[in-house]
C-alpha cells in the first residue's frame, strides 16, 4: 500500500497536537468537536498524562541504536485524538523518538478526520488508536503498531472477554501504563525497527 496522504489532509506535529487539544478544551470542545462530559474529562486526564510523559520519559539506549541505524528517511503517519487514553501514554513517547532521529518524519492525523485511512488500517475490525503507519521515502508502508503494547493490548481482549465495563478495562490498563513507564512501547519499536 502506498503512501496515503493528500495536499489537503490536515497534520500536525507533537507541539501543534498539544496546542490544538488545549484549543479545543478552552473552547469546550474535546478533538472530533465532541463535547460530553466523558470526552471533556479524558481530555484533561490525558492532558495531565501527556504532561507527565513529556517530563519523566527518556529513551532507551537500545532504541536510539536503533533510531540511529535507520538507512532511510521515513514518514509516520500516526492517528490519535485528545481524547483517547492509550494516546496520551503512546504519542509522547513516538513523539520523542521522531525528535531524536533526523529519518523520522511525523505528521499526527486526527482519526475522526481521516476515517478513509483509518479504515485501512483497522485493529480486529474496529477504529482503535492511535495507529502508527511506518512509511518508506517511496511511500510504501513499512509496517505499523498501534494502538497500545501487547500486554496493554491483552488486558483489553481479556476485559472483554470477562464482559467486563469498559470504564473498567480503563483503569486496568491506566494502571499497566503506570507501572510499565513505557518500557513496553521502547522495547516494541526496536523490535519494529529492526
Amino acid at each position: 500500500m502506498d503512501l496515503d496522504i493528500s495536499m489537503e489532509t490536515k497534520s500536525y506535529n507533537y507541539q501543534e497536537y498539544r496546542a490544538l487539544i488545549d484549543e479545543e478544551r478552552a473552547q469546550g470542545k474535546a478533538t472530533g468537536g465532541n463535547t460530553s462530559d466523558d470526552y471533556l474529562r479524558y481530555t484533561d486526564l490525558n492532558t495531565n498524562r501527556m504532561d507527565k510523559w513529556d517530563k519523566r520519559y527518556e529513551l532507551s539506549e537500545e532504541l536510539k541504536k536503533n533510531l540511529d541505524q535507520l538507512e532511510q528517511q521515513e514518514h509516520w503517519l500516526l492517528l490519535t485524538e485528545g481524547w483517547c487514553g492509550d494516546a496520551a501514554h503512546s504519542v509522547p513517547v513516538i513523539a520523542k523518538m521522531a525528535d531524536y532521529s533526523s529519518k523520522i518524519k511525523l505528521d499526527l492525523l486526527l482519526r475522526d478526520e481521516n476515517l478513509e485511512l483509518m479504515d485501512k488500517h483497522l485493529t480486529n475490525g474496529g477504529r482503535s488508536i492511535p495507529k502508527l503507519i511506518r512509511y518508506s521515502e517511496d511511500g510504501k508502508v513499512l509496517g505499523e503498531w498501534g494502538p497500545r503494547p501487547a500486554a496493554a493490548q491483552q488486558i483489553m481482549l481479556d476485559g472483554k472477554a470477562q464482559g467486563l465495563e469498559k470504564a473498567d478495562i480503563n483503569v486496568e490498563l491506566q494502571k499497566w501504563y503506570a507501572r510499565d513507564r513505557g518500557a513496553s512501547i521502547d522495547q516494541e519499536f526496536q523490535d519494529l525497527l529492526k
